[in-house]
């Protein structure tokens, strides 16, 4: 268990304020037995985000790889409080003993790529049009736009300059609030978005709002994606509940923070079972933890049932950990040595 401070390349600019720096922890499973064969898993909670982002996460983590390495099962169960953990752990032990192809799938084996969305991240109007600008340049045809961090109106305008010169067709725009409205001024506003043909909005209110939140999904014009509504609802049966009672449109799924990737399975089934689409989204991992999020999705969703993911392209940090993937347009490769 190593812990790791990646530096990002530029201020990453959240709802909840901007980071600099992301702490991780990297999970390295070895074995006398086999020397030279190992495999490598990221734990990577989000500050003020993730469920089990705690004052003891280290000592409590140390705890968690103690008892694999006595007994050489992960527990998922007891995990299910601890996502990023669990995360972590099961990349490590599938990266140990499938070796660095965790899935047996045309984009593991570097045959075909992943198309992700164009994440935009939050910043002055300025600043927020020019990355719009380089990421149609650099190919992409979804893009996602953080908005709640500046002047409602200048968000809207921002989304109309987009629309005036890229129809629907050309560009799939997609929003993400960070739970930045109250449920008082939220519809208002969502009627104001629907004007420019926007794909889904993710979390328009705080979480812990079902009824409000159940509300908007009656009554919105754009569909509604739930993402950190989703965090600490960590039993299936209480992912199928939450589901049942809001209905949205879409959720929005991270692995690290909606319970590892058995969680997250389990999560895709619930919302299939009720007609809810999904996708799955990075949260900031290095390398390690985006290949295998990458990995993942391209798991369980067959290329011909995926739409645009919400990954990462390996170019955060200054100082990532050099893996396999590669930004080819608006796709996500392995390079993969035969």
């Amino acid at each position: 268990m190593t812990p790791r401070t990646f530096h990002f390349k530029q201020p990453a600019g959240t709802s909840r304020g901007v980071y600099t720096t992301r702490q991780s922890w990297l999970l390295t499973i070895s074995s006398d037995e086999e020397p030279g064969r190992s495999g490598v898993g990221e734990c990577a909670p989000l500050p003020d985000l993730s469920c089990d982002a705690i004052p003891e996460y280290e000592k409590t983590l140390r705890a968690v790889c103690d008892r694999f390495e006595q007994e050489g099962i992960i527990h998922t169960d007891m995990l299910r409080p601890y996502p990023s953990m669990l995360f972590g752990l099961e990349t490590a032990w599938l990266h140990y003993q499938r070796g660095a192809s965790l899935f047996d799938t045309p984009f593991s084996r570097g045959e075909e790529g992943i198309t992700i969305n164009g994440l935009v991240w939050m910043g002055s109007y300025e600043e927020m049009i020019r990355r719009i600008e380089d990421k149609l340049e650099q190919g992409f045809h979804c893009v996602k736009l953080k908005i709640g961090a500046i002047d409602f109106d200048q968000e809207l305008e921002m989304v109309k300059k987009i629309r005036d010169r890229f129809s629907r067709r050309e560009v799939e725009l997609r929003v993400d609030a960070n739970g930045a409205f109250s449920f008082e001024e939220a519809l208002y506003k969502l009627e104001l978005l629907s004007q420019y043909a926007i794909h889904s909005i993710e979390q328009p209110i705080r979480p812990k709002q079902w009824a409000y939140m159940a509300q908007l999904c009656r009554e919105s014009p754009l569909p509604i994606a739930l993402d950190e509504e989703l965090i600490g609802v960590n039993m299936p049966e209480m992912k199928s509940h939450l589901l049942n009672i809001i209905k949205p449109a879409y959720i929005v799924l991270k692995p690290s923070l909606h319970g590892g990737m058995q969680g997250t399975r389990e999560w895709v089934e619930a919302a299939r079972n009720q007609g809810i689409g999904s996708w799955i989204t990075s949260a900031l991992e290095s390398n390690v933890g985006l290949d295998a999020v990458a990995q993942l999705a391209a798991d369980i969703y067959p290329a011909n049932r995926r739409i645009p993911q919400g990954l990462g392209t390996g170019q955060l940090f200054t100082d990532n950990i050099p893996m396999p993937l590669e930004l080819r347009g608006e796709k996500l490769w392995r390079t993969v040595t035969p």
